[in-house]
């Protein structure tokens, strides 16, 4: 029994492998790399197998390591899992979640309601990062993705947050300059913000109204990566955004922005996402039901205008 792997020796492992690196690999677990190769070789020692081929410049996984990698997964997930059924009958959970979300909805809607979660919860400490890209919740070591658009792959458990649509809006300047678009065709040829933001495609506008689905290939002279940065050209007047409403509904109500073809919208829901291995997590279903709660309270009769 002396020869049991150590449970801090598999999750240091295991954050090894999806790192790829031993200095990647520390800096997420608040290491020093010789920490982390030390952790390794007494690992390997313990299975009395080789886990990884270390180079220079990469880290790879030896065949027996792949196995190990699934089996430490399984393990530090139940683990956790364990922990947390335990903790939950205390009504305080704990330990860390790790939690991903886009660069404008994460710092202005999820860092605040983050803020929160640990104020309530003081024995759960929460790692919030942010992403221009779609994140894979279960490969990158996330336990939970807050998520902005209802394009959800089904291998995935998907918890419904709050309602949320994107609408069409100008700044009146704008739209004086070169008068509204009276269909959805008329976008081709109006100077549109085009934004490549997580899954977003980039220039495709797909837009419903009612039963009736339309989707408008559009350019314009301004395009990012980045939301925030749409919305402050709009609001200079540089063309038309396609915009969440809980990003630009404050601007509505005041006039800064006025909203165009007001019956098309792009659903685009909020979304917990997480991968089916985390579907007993007690840590996710507080951090999941506290949002859904934050969302109803925070959103309460929100309307564009």
């Amino acid at each position: 029994m002396n020869n049991l792997p150590d449970p801090d020796d598999l999750r240091v492992f295991v954050t090894v492998v999806r790192k790829a690196g031993f200095s990647v690999a520390a800096e997420e677990l608040g290491a020093s790399p010789a920490y982390v190769s030390k952790r390794i070789r007494l690992l390997e020692e313990s299975l009395a197998t080789k886990l990884l081929h270390r180079t220079t410049r990469r880290v790879a996984v030896t065949e027996e390591g792949e196995r190990v990698f699934h089996w430490a997964q399984r393990i530090l997930d139940d683990m956790d899992h364990l922990l947390q059924e335990v903790a939950v009958t205390r009504r305080q959970p704990r330990g860390l979640l790790r939690v991903s979300c886009s660069f404008g909805f994460g710092r202005n809607v999820v860092a605040p309601a983050m803020s929160e979660l640990v104020e309530k919860f003081p024995a759960l400490q929460v790692r919030l990062e942010v992403f221009d890209r779609l994140i894979d919740v279960a490969g990158e070591g996330f336990d939970l993705d807050v998520r902005v658009g209802d394009d959800i792959a089904p291998h995935l458990i998907a918890r419904r947050l709050a309602d949320n649509h994107r609408v069409l809006c100008a700044a009146p300047a704008y739209l004086e300059r070169r008068g509204a678009p009276r269909a959805v065709s008329d976008l081709a040829a109006h100077d549109c913000l085009v934004i490549k933001e997580r899954d977003h495609p980039f220039g495709v506008w797909k837009l419903r109204s009612g039963a009736s689905d339309e989707t408008v290939k559009v350019t314009g002279p301004l395009s990012a990566n980045h939301g925030e940065i749409v919305v402050q050209w709009a609001l200079d007047g540089r063309g038309i955004a396609l915009r969440s409403l809980w990003d630009v509904g404050g601007h509505l109500r005041a006039g800064r922005l006025v909203q165009v073809l007001p019956e098309w919208r792009q659903d685009a829901n909020v979304w917990a996402v997480y991968p089916t291995r985390l579907q007993l997590s007690a840590k996710v279903r507080v951090c999941v039901e506290f949002l859904q709660e934050y969302f109803r309270r925070e959103w309460a009769g929100r309307t564009p205008g």
